[in-house]
């Protein structure tokens, strides 16, 4: 699961999803060289959503629980999945992933689990997700410096760039140890704050 940009409204997948459903595809958009017809969007489906997937919520959940434990020690995948909710399969793989990239060391044996390989002031949130989804933001599955537009939609790419560096400033500016204190950043407890950032549109 990662973060999406497909169209204008942007909404959050809620966190209780247990698996990822493949993501519905925008109509395509003409691109230099020869357009690519992408296929329509499922019956009752809406295009042009930001997401955070399944993946990516219960991924940072666990990170924040790594991030809380007492130093020295590892936890469980079990204890992950009981205290968060998370299936535990499905914990499992994501686990696997945040180790394959480096974000999570794992050890074996009576008291083995898992731990954060790097100081939890050292992982921010978009380690975490970059890790169990690839790129923060992506348009038709690519990323953005590599569309092209032609004519009048020639403004969508500054558009997309400066949507992923709004993305980038977010979610690298948080790290897990803040999480695992309770605490944000100033400027992202301002953006939380706004009334307006509550409403759905």
């Amino acid at each position: 699961m990662r973060l999406r940009d497909r169209g204008d409204s942007w909404t959050r997948r809620p966190a209780a999803a247990e698996h990822v459903p493949p993501a519905e595809t925008a109509p395509a958009v003409p691109t230099t060289g020869r357009p690519r017809q992408a296929p329509l969007a499922a019956k009752g489906q809406h295009n042009g959503r930001v997401r955070i997937s399944a993946k990516a919520d219960y991924a940072l959940r666990a990170a924040i629980m790594l991030a809380s434990a007492e130093p020295g020690t590892d936890l469980a995948a079990e204890t992950i999945a009981r205290t968060q909710g998370i299936p535990h399969k499905f914990l499992e793989a994501i686990l696997t992933d945040l180790r394959r990239e480096g974000v999570v060391a794992s050890s074996r044996g009576a008291r083995g689990g898992y731990r954060l390989r790097r100081p939890a002031d050292e992982v921010t949130v978009a380690d975490v997700i970059r890790a169990v989804d690839g790129p923060l933001v992506s348009v038709r599955g690519e990323r953005p410096p590599d569309l092209a537009y032609v004519g009048a939609a020639e403004p969508l790419l500054p558009l997309w760039i400066g949507l992923r560096a709004n993305v980038r400033s977010v979610l690298e500016g948080v790290t897990l140890a803040d999480l695992a204190a309770g605490r944000l950043p100033g400027p992202i407890t301002q953006l939380a704050a706004d009334p307006q950032a509550w409403a759905n549109p």
